[in-house]
């Protein structure tokens, strides 16, 4: 049943009235994959998932799985005979039906024997770790506990491909963290594609083969996690994955391809260019476009480096558990926050040096 090499999304449009809210959006999925579409609010990325499902039309493009054409506009397969799997964020759940019930609903439609409903319904719950509750009713279960009803039902299905809409943005930070697990667990064990959408970045980066950053209907960046994280494609992606200190400087020089001076306020600093941003950055200085640069919080170290010093002065102090989050100001007035281990001693008020390794500065420009 689940047997392709991969799904293809060729040039993908949808509007909304005269808003487009997909644009262009090409991606190719490998059978086993799990790919996670991460985005702000209304960047598109539920809209693509819906358009995959079959669930809402699309305006431009095509859809195929192997030489199968699911929808390009003309031809068009309904949702229902697509077997694909997708589980909302609300669950969806049958509240009259009991756990073994909601699992065993797709499996009776196909109407197959009671004994290989009853089996297949077992080892799916069994996966999910909810043997124990199969006579239970929704309203019996915490909200892991649905959810993990809601994975089953599709699961036992046997689907091409899985499709998981927001799943776990209903559940605390706690069980967010357990489901997780849960998820990367079941997909290491029964390799079902899966395309995956959220707005939450350790979810992507925890869970993900590859991610396909969207902003506004457009792709952003399509990478592995490490590759989004360390090497974002522009400011947007940046600033999306955890790079909050982003300013307008201007490139003073270039020496060589390896090292960038920077004017960031009244101080200098230096950039060692990572090799895949060496060429743009030089585009950048050439064409004197306006550059900004990005660095980490937890990448800004507290004292007195070889380079790249500089004063700031603490005005907010949160503490996290294992770490604290500061945020200082330069005497030109420019903000920066800094991410350190909780036994750092300081108090709104203190002026204090920081200094940032060269090589954890990205520069961008803004047409990125």
């Amino acid at each position: 049943m689940r047997e392709f090499k991969e799904l293809r999304i060729t040039g993908l449009n949808k509007y909304y009235g005269n808003k487009k809210v997909v644009d262009n959006f090409n991606l190719t999925i490998k059978n086993g994959e799990f790919v996670t579409l991460l985005g702000p609010s209304g960047s598109g990325k539920s809209t693509v998932l819906n358009c995959i499902a079959g669930l809402i039309p699309i305006d431009g493009g095509s859809i195929y799985i192997d030489d199968e054409c699911l929808d390009d506009g003309k031809n068009f397969v309904p949702p229902e005979k697509r077997n694909f799997g997708m589980v909302f964020q609300n669950y969806a759940l049958f509240p009259h039906l009991s756990v073994f019930d909601n699992v065993a609903f797709g499996l009776r439609l196909r109407k197959l024997p009671k004994e290989v409903i009853k089996e297949k319904v077992i080892s799916a719950l069994r996966m999910v770790h909810l043997e124990e509750h199969v006579n239970k009713y929704p309203r019996q279960l915490s909200g892991g506990e649905q959810q993990r009803v809601a994975l089953a039902r599709c699961i036992v299905m046997e689907p091409r491909v899985m499709l998981l809409d927001e799943p776990l943005s209903n559940l605390d930070a706690l069980l967010r963290i357990e489901m997780r697990y849960e998820l990367k667990a079941l997909h290491e064990r029964l390799k079902i594609t899966t395309i995956y959408v959220t707005h939450d970045q350790q979810e992507a980066l925890a869970l993900s083969d590859r991610i396909v950053v969207l902003n506004k209907g457009k792709i952003q960046q399509i990478g592995t996690p490490e590759e989004i994280y360390s090497y974002p494609s522009n400011l947007f992606v940046a600033n999306f994955l955890g790079f909050r200190n982003i300013w307008e400087v201007k490139i003073l020089k270039l020496e060589g391809d390896n090292v960038a001076y920077i004017k960031f306020g009244s101080v200098n600093l230096k950039a060692t260019l990572q090799d895949k941003y060496k060429s743009h950055i030089r585009n950048i200085f050439e064409n004197n476009k306006r550059a900004y640069i990005s660095v980490r919080p937890e990448d800004i170290e507290i004292g007195e480096g070889l380079e790249n010093n500089i004063e700031i002065k603490i005005e907010v102090i949160e503490y996290l558990g294992h770490h604290k989050q500061f945020w200082g100001v330069t005497s030109d007035g420019i903000n920066i926050e800094v991410s350190k281990e909780s036994n750092i001693s300081l108090e709104p008020g203190d002026s204090v040096k920081i200094w940032i390794p060269p090589e954890r500065i990205l520069i961008f420009s803004e047409e990125d």
